[in-house]
């Protein structure tokens, strides 16, 4: 009988480490339509090296992404703008703590038609007059804009309220985040825009960069007049700060918690090690590479927390922010 139940015992426990050897490893990623690209072809990459971990990517926007990673849903969250003061409070109430991690740079890209011939350029304050909340249902027709463009109703595409492309669009755009227009055709998928500007000649839109690239013969890019100079969107112009004030950095944010998994915690590192060459690969920027090792840094020696304190900074310099002390 002894020898059945120490028999028994070792059956239980081997079954028991059976069990535990076949659970999935799982690494949960979700938010940005913007840094979705991004994260796919890095999680392509490590698949290749570490089939046994899986790795999910969804598209929520970055507000309907960091609804899912502060209520402990998700373990990494893309982010096309910082974390807001309401969604920092959302993690501190459910003890999400986190880590706020600048991967590469996009850029907000106003885009029409090819088939558009009458506008190459267009300042801030034409998009501010385009877009503001004051502009629904008055200014509708192009030549309100400027008396020699068409007399021409503009269909007008962008990003989702749930995308951090929209946030950032409108705090710079407009002074606040938030505040636009209402009419026009939204999407968390700037596939979306491509489509719907790419079709219609008397189209206007905005969407990243990343997007923007790809479809270069679907779509023609506009420079941007901000006051002191007009300039185009270019690998150049988004690294060197030139392209203001529609430039960004854009992020993963990773759950303090989930980064004790080994899994995710291999993901983020291999992430960080392998994001600035993938970056050029599906046309986003790459940081600086200081920047990369001071990424690692922040991860290595556990700075949670974010350096934005809920608010958007524009024009700061990448390496600048990642010494200042973050805050949760």
């Amino acid at each position: 009988m002894g020898y059945f139940r120490q028999l028994g015992a070792s059956f239980i426990v081997f079954s028991a480490a059976l069990t535990a050897f076949a659970q999935p490893k799982i690494v949960k990623v979700d938010g940005s339509s913007t840094v979705y690209p991004l994260t796919e072809a890095v999680a392509e990459e490590f698949k290749t090296e570490k089939p046994e971990i899986n790795v999910t990517v969804g598209i929520s926007g970055t507000g309907g992404g960091f609804k899912k990673f502060c209520r402990g849903e998700t373990d990494i969250q893309g982010a096309s703008r910082p974390i807001t003061k309401s969604e920092m409070d959302a993690c501190k109430k459910a003890g999400v703590k986190y880590f706020e991690l600048p991967i590469a740079f996009d850029a907000i890209t106003i885009v029409v038609s090819p088939k558009n011939d009458w506008v190459d350029k267009i300042t801030v304050a034409e998009l501010k007059k385009i877009w503001e909340p004051e502009a629904r249902g008055k200014v509708t027709k192009w030549n309100q804009i400027r008396p020699e463009w068409p007399d021409a109703r503009i269909k007008l595409f962008g990003a989702g309220a749930d995308s951090g492309t929209f946030d950032y669009f409108t705090e710079v755009i407009m002074g606040k985040a938030r505040a636009s227009r209402p009419d026009y055709t939204p999407s968390e998928d700037d596939n979306t825009t491509v489509i719907g500007v790419s079709s219609d000649k008397y189209a206007l839109g905005y969407l990243p960069y990343a997007y923007y690239e790809p479809n270069k013969k679907r779509l023609k890019a506009l420079a941007v007049d901000n006051g002191k100079k007009t300039v185009l969107p270019s690998t150049e112009t988004i690294q060197d700060g030139s392209y203001m004030p529609l430039a960004r950095p854009i992020f993963i944010y990773v759950n303090e918690a989930s980064l004790k998994k080994p899994e995710v915690k291999e993901f983020t590192e291999y992430y960080i090690k392998n994001v600035g060459p993938l970056a050029s690969h599906v046309k986003y920027v790459p940081l600086p590479q200081k920047a990369y090792g001071l990424v690692m840094e922040r991860l290595k020696k556990g700075k949670i927390g974010t350096v934005f304190a809920g608010e958007t900074h524009v024009g700061s310099k990448v390496d600048e922010l990642l010494k200042k002390e973050a805050k949760l």
